[in-house]
């Protein structure tokens, strides 16, 4: 069998990690995945949280996640990946729409449009010459898609900088986007156990675990990596400068 270069699509909170950990730990094929935004903010923009990025920092945050995923699936001859080269660029669309702070409160989402209509068009235009590249690339990376559609209530950990119309809209665009490359493009809907049992099927995966065990240490590893990354943020807010003055500052920033 050819080896499979796979993306599973999805927004936040639909499922990604605890199916793509359960396809490569049953197929034995590698998976790939980018560093979360909160970890790559440690090293990138230090002190701050993604609620506080101004416009021109979630696009470098964008592009160091674009570059680690170019990075980690160019050498491979198959591979898992957990979301896809064009996440980041849908992401940065779907800010441009809903706003570049989208779990943040009304009133400081309406401050920041304000403060951005000035750089709306520069923000915009980025993002279109950001657009063709990641969608050119990702014709030629991935051979096929699984998309995961917004089935689950957004895990609210009081981390992620999202909405539920953000994850929605970003829901349409990830999928539009899959759909215009050209590749074969899977929806799968259910339990993680109906997830699985249809990609290997679909793509007639051999397995080398069985489903029932791959998804129980698929399970573990991203309940043990989750609570890692709550305890470095519990432990990173208790440090920051939360004055009403900083948090006035970020708010007026685009």
């Amino acid at each position: 069998m050819t080896a499979l270069r796979l993306a599973v699509s999805g927004t936040y909170s639909t499922g990604k990690s605890t199916l793509t950990e359960a396809l490569s730990l049953a197929t034995g094929i590698p998976r790939t995945h980018a560093m979360t935004s909160r970890e790559i903010l440690a090293d990138l923009i230090p002190g701050k949280t993604v609620m506080e990025l101004n416009s021109v920092e979630l696009l470098a945050l964008g592009l160091r996640r674009f570059e680690e995923r170019v990075q980690n699936e160019s050498g491979l001859d198959g591979f898992i990946s957990d979301g896809s080269i064009i996440h980041e660029w849908v992401y940065g669309q779907a800010r441009a729409e809903t706003g570049i702070n989208p779990g943040a409160p009304a009133i400081l989402r309406t401050v920041k449009r304000v403060a951005g209509w000035r750089h709306n068009h520069a923000y915009r235009t980025y993002l279109d010459i950001y657009g063709q590249i990641s969608r050119e690339r990702a014709a030629t990376l991935y051979d096929a898609f699984v998309h995961l559609p917004v089935e689950f209530p957004l895990h609210d950990d009081g981390h992620r900088p999202v909405s539920e119309p953000f994850r929605h809209l970003s829901d349409t665009m990830l999928y539009d986007t899959v759909t215009s490359l050209g590749l074969p493009v899977l929806t799968v809907r259910g339990t993680t156990e109906e997830r699985l049992s249809t990609v290997l099927d679909h793509y007639q995966l051999p397995t080398v675990l069985d489903v029932g065990d791959a998804i129980a240490q698929a399970s573990d590893r991203v309940t043990r990596a989750q609570r890692r990354l709550q305890d470095n943020a519990r432990v990173l807010a208790a440090q920051r400068n939360t004055s009403l003055a900083r948090r006035i500052r970020y708010a007026a920033r685009y």
